[in-house]
């Protein structure tokens, strides 16, 4: 039987079957080699050089350099999903940042190491690599907190971060994974490279990243213990404008595509290969240094038609999905029925299309023909990320639809829209940050270039609706359901609507429907759990928002207005995990001190009922309050003071706490 052309995308979960059953084997001698990943986002191959990147350089005179590495998607965390696991985008099925997390049944290399004696650690300079999103799975430490609840951190901290953990003594042999954020718009490098390069902060980036980088082989080589192997990858590149585009994700170009990538260990001899390989490869490298297999493997030199894909347009606005084929210098770049063919040794720029000339191989265009276009739902879960992440991602310049788009034949290139780029991306930034009178007009931009961009008109009818302009709001919801009748992200945007009007009971059925359909959509969860409130049934409204939180983690105010709630509720224990919750995350910025107090004092917890009012302050506006609880805790558990607490609270009473003073018992006795 004749092997299809897109086996690659099986063979590799073959690989890993095996793999696992041999993870059921007898064991095997523990492994004894030492393995560091270090990936690094949105550097270009073509900026690579000696000068820029000295400490690089120096590695390098070790290692095999792959002249043409290529990476499966031009964004990070699809490009890392193919890292950690050896397959494409199509079998591990993440295809996009923030909407997509990496499936529990996929097995990534960090669950194997770790199965056969490794010391397995990651640190992760970006909240896109997030452990919500499924990367951090076989990992003994996966170290993604950023400094002061930030969205990123330097490579001067990650650095640092990692060398202390060299410190400690490992049980077996390490593998780390380290992720540089630098040189990832906006660019801002530390100085002195922001001086040094202060017309192009790119390269800035670039050069700070590069000395941290130094300090990170030579720790790693000094306390690895024993052989050691070291991968360096970049996971994309940047567009700087070529193609007419500023970043990243939208396109296939090599500006984006291409990427630098090196080995340096056992078995591999300094020099370059110009082979294409897959940075997917990197998986089965790392597989085959640690005794697991050497199929696939980078140290062999093996030719393949290597793949790739940019599906963000489609995700997001349902533009034409794009993929990628590369058969030695012959690329092939295809969106809806149009080809585009380059010579990339010849003509590395991509600035002469061959399309009409050049013959395309039988295997390469099958390969294109059978890669698989993403669902539209499947995986999704860009519900689950809370606002606060959005912010935090779209200060990094990740923003995205928030709706399902309508899918057409006819519908455009992204190549063809480049000059929507970067008002997309403005637009959505405005957008999340709730700064709406600013992205109303370029979200109309946007609609008179692509009038069928359902995201774009939904945001448009928020923002208007926000912004109390009512009529302009309801017009822009019709057009939405006509452009995609029964669509459920039309009804809840509607729905969300409503609930911010004077006709917010109207949007409760409607929320019920969603929730129906769509059990997790958090925002539609949140907005209903909003409204039970105001109809004054916090037992329900508590209920939804466990299930918001069971989805997404909770911030501590969140947590102590859930505590107010289950209050409400009459629900004591629950009211007390999520004070006592909110209390361990803000610690002396708790606020909420006298309701724990309440709390402990109705579940009989007296002595911590005691704790918690003493550290309520005399400025506090329910004071009296406090006081005539204090009073209570005092009577029962007798202490010597009891009858002065008694008098206190007598004496500083007011409306509230006067007639209870006046019918306690205890204080009576």
């Amino acid at each position: 039987m004749r092997r299809r052309a897109f086996d690659p995308l099986i063979g590799a979960a073959v690989v890993t079957v095996l793999l696992l059953g041999a993870c059921r084997q007898p064991a095997r001698p523990r492994p004894q080699r030492s393995i560091v990943l270090v990936t690094i986002d949105t550097l270009r191959a073509d900026h690579v050089s000696p000068r820029l990147m000295p400490a690089l350089d120096a590695l390098g005179h070790q290692a095999v350099f792959f002249e043409q590495a290529i990476t499966v998607a031009p964004l990070t965390l699809p490009a890392h999903a193919s890292l950690l696991t050896g397959l494409y985008p199509p079998r591990h099925r993440v295809r996009d940042n923030q909407m997509f997390a990496l499936p529990g049944d996929v097995p990534t290399y960090a669950s194997l190491l770790k199965r056969h004696g490794y010391a397995t650690g990651a640190f992760v300079s970006a909240v896109v690599l997030s452990h919500r999103y499924g990367l951090n799975r076989g990992f003994d430490v996966y170290d993604d907190d950023m400094p002061d609840g930030g969205a990123e951190r330097s490579s001067r901290a990650t650095t640092d971060l990692v060398l202390a953990e060299l410190q400690r003594p490992a049980a077996g042999p390490r593998f780390l994974w380290v992720h540089y954020y630098d040189p990832h718009a906006p660019y801002t490098p530390p100085e002195p490279f922001a001086s040094r390069y202060r017309s192009a902060p790119y390269l800035g980036e670039i050069a700070a990243m590069d000395e941290q980088l130094g300090r990170l082989v030579e720790a790693f080589e000094r306390g690895a213990g024993g052989p050691s192997a070291i991968i360096i990858a970049a996971d994309h590149g940047e567009g700087l404008g070529d193609h007419g585009e500023p970043q990243h994700g939208n396109l296939l170009y090599q500006s984006t595509v291409h990427v630098p990538l090196l080995l340096v260990g056992p078995g591999v001899a300094p020099g370059t290969s110009d082979t294409p390989v897959s940075t997917r490869h990197v998986f089965h490298t790392i597989l085959d240094w640690a005794g697991l297999g050497a199929t696939d493997s980078l140290r062999a030199d093996r030719k393949e038609i290597v793949l790739g894909e940019a599906m963000k347009p489609f995700l997001d606005y349902g533009w034409q999905p794009q993929t990628m084929a590369i058969d030695g210098p012959q690329k092939v770049i295809h969106a809806g029925t149009t080809d585009e063919v380059y010579d990339v040794r010849a003509d590395p720029g991509e600035t002469r299309d061959l399309a009409t000339s050049a013959a395309l191989s039988r295997p390469l265009r099958d390969a294109l023909r059978d890669y698989p276009v993403p669902s539209l739902q499947a995986a999704r879960v860009p519900d689950a990320v809370g606002e606060e992440e959005k912010r935090k991602l779209a200060s990094l310049g990740y923003v995205g639809a928030g709706t399902a788009p309508v899918v057409r034949a006819e519908a455009p290139r992204p190549a063809s829209m480049t000059a929507l780029f970067d008002p997309l991306e403005r637009a959505s930034f405005l957008f999340v940050s709730e700064r709406y009178a600013d992205a109303v007009p370029l979200l109309q931009k946007i609609l008179i270039a692509d009038p069928h961009n359902l995201d774009a008109v939904l945001r448009l009818a928020t923002a208007h609706g926000a912004l109390g302009r009512a009529a302009q709001a309801d017009q822009l919801f019709e057009r939405a359901a006509m452009l995609a009748p029964g669509s459920a992200d039309v009804r809840m945007y509607r729905a969300l609507h409503d609930a911010r009007t004077p006709n917010w009971p109207r949007a409760v059925p409607q929320l019920e429907q969603v929730i129906a359909e769509s059990p997790e959509r958090v925002p539609a969860l949140e907005a209903l759990a909003t409204l039970r409130e105001r109809q004054g049934r916090p037992a329900e409204a508590a209920a939804l928002w466990r299930r918001v939180y069971a989805l997404r983690p909770a911030s501590a105010a969140e947590l102590a207005r859930l505590g107010e709630i289950e209050m409400a509720a009459a629900h004591t224990e629950a009211a007390l995990e999520a004070f006592e919750k909110a209390r361990a995350l803000q610690g002396p910025r708790f606020t909420h001190d006298l309701e724990l107090g309440v709390l402990y004092l109705d579940a009989q917890r007296l002595q911590e009922a005691r704790s918690a009012l003493d550290r309520v302050p005399p400025s506090h506006p329910a004071y009296a309050m406090v006081l005539f609880k204090r009073a209570q805790v005092a009577v029962l558990l007798h202490e010597a003071d009891a009858a002065q607490r008694i008098g206190a609270a007598r004496r500083q009473a007011y409306a509230t706490t006067r007639p209870l003073i006046a019918r306690e018992r205890l204080f009576a006795r």
